[in-house]
C-alpha cells in the first residue's frame, strides 16, 4: 500500500467533511447513493461537491449523459469535468488504468489523480466516489483503499447490495477499510424481503457494523 503524498492543495482546502464512497463491487449503486447523499446535503443548505478521480464507461454513455461524472454533476449543479477531469474519462468498460492502457494513454498513477482532485476552499462537504470494488484498481499503483490512505476521510461509505452474498462481500471489504469510521449502505433494501432483513441484522448484530438501508438513514448517520 502506498503512503500519503505531499498534497498541500488538498490540505489547504480540506472541507468540513470529507466522505469517500466505495463499493463491494461494480453495479451496486455507488453513484446513485452518492448523488442522493449530495442532494440531501444540498437540501440542508450545505455547500456540497462531488468528485470522481477517474471514470470508465461504455462508448456513447457520455453522449447520452449516463456517465458517473454527469450524474453526479447533475446532482450537485457542477460541470461534469469539475467532478472528473476530462483527461480521466475513458470510454472503455474496464478499470480506469486498464482502460487508459487500451486507449493508448500514459499509465494512470495515483499522484496524477490527486493532483487533479480539487474543490472550492469553502466546501462544507466533498463526496469522493471511487470505481469498482474496494480493491479494484483506480491507477496502476492504487486502489480505493490507497486513495483513502492519501485522503484520510472523515468517513467511508461502503455501498453493498442487500441480497445474497452481501455478508461475505461486506466483511471482506470492511477488513480492508478498518482504519476509517465506516457506514455500510445496503442498497436496494426491501423491508419485505426476509433475506435482506436477516443480512442487515447479521451485519449489525454479529459484525457490529453501522448499516443504513436507505439514503435518508445514511444521510442522518453522516449528519447531513
Amino acid at each position: 500500500m502506498t503512503g500519503p503524498l505531499d498534497q498541500p492543495s488538498l490540505l489547504r482546502s480540506r472541507p468540513r467533511q470529507l466522505v469517500v464512497v466505495v463499493g463491494t463491487g461494480t453495479e451496486v449503486g455507488k453513484t446513485w447513493v452518492t448523488a442522493r447523499l449530495a442532494a440531501a446535503a444540498l437540501d440542508a443548505g450545505r455547500r456540497v461537491h462531488a468528485r470522481k478521480p477517474a471514470q470508465s464507461f461504455e462508448p456513447g454513455d457520455d453522449d447520452a449523459g449516463r456517465t458517473d461524472a454527469q450524474i453526479l454533476g447533475a446532482a450537485t449543479g457542477e460541470d461534469p469535468t469539475a467532478v472528473c477531469p476530462s483527461a480521466h474519462w475513458y470510454a472503455v468498460a474496464m478499470a480506469p488504468p486498464m482502460a487508459a492502457d487500451v486507449l493508448g494513454h500514459p499509465p494512470l498513477v495515483v499522484a496524477e489523480l490527486l493532483d487533479h482532485l480539487t474543490w472550492p476552499a469553502d466546501a462544507d462537504l466533498v463526496l469522493v466516489e471511487t470505481a469498482g470494488g474496494v480493491r479494484s484498481p483506480l491507477a496502476v499503483d492504487a486502489d480505493s483503499v490507497d486513495l483513502c490512505a492519501h485522503l484520510a476521510p472523515d468517513r467511508v461509505v461502503l455501498v453493498a447490495d442487500a441480497g445474497l452474498g452481501t455478508i461475505n462481500a461486506v466483511t471482506l471489504s470492511v477488513a480492508a477499510l478498518d482504519r476509517w469510521p465506516l457506514l455500510v449502505v445496503l442498497n436496494r433494501f426491501d423491508r419485505a424481503d426476509d433475506l435482506h432483513r436477516r443480512n442487515r441484522d447479521w451485519l449489525v448484530g454479529r459484525s457490529g457494523l453501522t448499516c443504513a438501508t436507505d439514503v435518508e438513514e445514511a444521510a442522518a448517520a453522516l449528519g447531513l
